[in-house]
């Protein structure tokens, strides 16, 4: 068994492998930014080191400064997480030639996977067939309308290195290929080094099925039951369950078998995720493999009672596994608790918590990184938390996690936990009928605000007081809205114009800020041209998402004050535009 492990990672899954590598008497070694300093992970692990600034790039993606420590602090392996360098062949293969252990899958099967051309080709030849696509990178527009014109609109353009929806874009015209393709690939450069875009028939209403499976050194291969992960909105999981509604046995054991036969033809080690699309009419489709531990993996852990950062660490150390016959019990849901406004788009929402309380109960964890104080950064992913529940069943799940969500308090910053009743109690998901693209479809999240109230009509400002008041004998926790100018014994006055999430009310309805923090990646427009309303004016990228930055009127861009590369401060003037 290894002795000592380093965490290359952050947040709450640093803080999930540091607790169970402590569990198993290993000497845990932490690594941080300079504003991660005081973040959980640093206090939870035996020793705790810098390795540079808040930019992921010179910190978390430094992979010279973490094997430096790696040296210094004379860890035995490193242990990636997931994101950053977790799917890093070069860096995988850095580790082991450094003398380490690598705590995941072989850098040569990390780098057939993790290239989702090459992934389909390995999954062709295991006879796993994928969606009907390409095997060749593109920057053609005329390859993609030639692939139309076999298969048909809609067409989806994918990176092909790495994952999350990123690099991704569904075009369903002619019309919308070429500026589809650009973004696609200038995406994939910016999350994974690399712009290769491939093409695959998209499909409409599939559900979006994962297979954990696992390798032991000694060449056994286990399939640690399936994960439904359909519940998303611009392909970002919002809700993941396992095992699957509707899977029966026969496809359970149809899904475990394809995925087990992708892993052996690849070489795999350790454990993995294998992705499918999967239709209504039961045919399921090769999608990629992950080539790390998931975000989701909690559900597989509270069905199966199996821990897979312990088993992750055993197959590091060269123990053999023996998880011949591994039960499925009851059901389990996970929700991603982001740092994301839902009644507002989504829009990331970095900033200080200043309230937070988990709730608890018979079949209730949270997985988080944050406390009353803590602050979700702007630099890195936005997830606070992950609120998972079990029950014997899958509706009784459900009725856990709606109590669960009530109980979970987190102020100071809007985040999706008013986002998920909607989504729970929905007839489509409470049926299983649910699909990938179901959020978008039927769910209407402009009533909803993040910070826990009704949501506020655009075009009103207003001051919130919280307060607590007794009716005859009882306690209500209540809020009181107060328009702008008129609190509690203060005299109306007329509201001057303001500037708001990127748009302007009053007389400066031309006036475009950015709606948060972030770094322009791309501007649309020139100084003096006309644009309608609705037309984007730049893309703003804060938090690993692209944001559209859109004219609120129609008119001339009088002035523009970005360019692609610039970095913006929530409520900057980012351009003017006038009639």
């Amino acid at each position: 068994m290894i002795e000592s492990v380093l965490i290359a990672n952050r947040g709450e899954i640093a803080v999930r492998i540091i607790r169970t590598a402590r569990e198993m008497g290993l000497r845990t070694i932490a690594v941080y930014s300079e504003i991660d300093r005081d973040s959980l992970h640093t206090l939870l692990a035996d020793e705790s080191w810098n390795i540079g600034g808040a930019a992921a790039a010179d910190s978390y993606l430094n992979a010279e400064r973490i094997l430096q420590v790696a040296a210094e602090s004379k860890a035995a392996a490193i242990h990636p997480g997931y994101g950053f360098l977790a799917e890093n062949a070069g860096f995988a293969e850095a580790v082991t030639d450094a003398g380490l252990v690598w705590v995941g899958p072989p850098a040569a099967a990390i780098a057939t996977m993790g290239d989702k051309i090459a992934s389909r080709k390995a999954a062709e030849a295991a006879g796993v067939a994928g969606v009907p696509g390409t095997n060749e990178a593109t920057t053609d527009p005329a390859d993609v309308h030639a692939f139309a014109a076999e298969y048909g609109y809609p067409v989806a353009l994918k990176a092909a290195h790495g994952g999350g929806g990123k690099g991704m874009r569904i075009v369903r015209s002619d019309d919308e290929v070429a500026a589809a393709l650009e973004a696609a690939a200038r995406e994939a450069t910016a999350y994974f080094g690399q712009g290769d875009i491939y093409m695959e028939r998209y499909l409409e209403r599939p559900r979006h099925i994962e297979a954990q499976i696992i390798f032991d050194t000694h060449e056994h291969g286990f399939f640690l039951g399936e994960r439904d992960c359909s519940s998303q909105r611009r392909h970002q999981k919002l809700i993941e369950e396992a095992p699957a509604a509707g899977v029966g046995d026969d496809l359970r054991d149809a899904i475990g078998e394809a995925a087990l036969a992708v892993g052996a033809a690849c070489g795999y080690v350790n454990a993995g995720t294998v992705e499918f699309l999967l239709e209504p009419d039961g045919a399921f489709y090769f999608l990629e493999t992950n080539t790390r531990l998931q975000v989701e993996h909690p559900v597989t852990e509270m069905v199966t009672g199996l821990d897979l950062v312990k088993l992750q660490l055993e197959v590091a150390s060269g123990e053999e596994l023996a998880l011949w016959d591994v039960p499925i019990n009851g059901h389990a849901i996970e929700m991603r608790i982001n740092a994301e406004d839902p009644g507002r788009g989504f829009q990331p929402s970095p900033g200080r918590i200043t309230a937070y309380r988990e709730p608890g109960g018979f079949g209730v964890r949270v997985d988080s990184f944050v406390e009353a104080g803590a602050a979700i950064s702007p630099y890195y992913d936005n997830l606070a938390a992950k609120l998972v529940v079990w029950a014997p069943t899958r509706d009784e799940a459900i009725d856990k996690a709606l109590r669960a969500v009530a109980d979970f308090e987190i102020k100071g910053i809007p985040t999706t936990l008013q986002a998920h009743p909607l989504l729970l109690d929905h007839e489509l998901f409470r049926t299983g009928r649910h699909y990938t693209k179901f959020v978008e479809d039927t769910v209407d999240f402009s009533g909803v605000d993040g910070e826990g109230g009704p949501a506020l009509p655009e075009d009103e400002a207003t001051t919130v007081r919280e307060a607590t008041v007794e009716v005859g004998g009882r306690r209500y926790d209540v809020k009181l809205w107060f328009p702008e100018g008129q609190l509690a014994g203060s005299a109306p006055r007329r509201r001057p114009p303001r500037l708001e999430r990127g748009r302007a009310t009053g007389d400066d309805g031309g006036v475009i800020t950015a709606p948060m923090q972030g770094t322009i990646v791309k501007v649309s427009v020139k100084a003096g041209e006309r644009v309608k309303a609705g037309d984007t004016i730049c893309i703003l990228e804060a938090m690993k998402m692209e944001n559209e930055i859109k004219a609120p009127v129609e008119g001339e861009v009088v002035d523009l004050r970005v360019q692609a590369g610039d970095s913006v401060a929530n409520g900057a003037i980012l351009a003017m535009v006038r009639g």
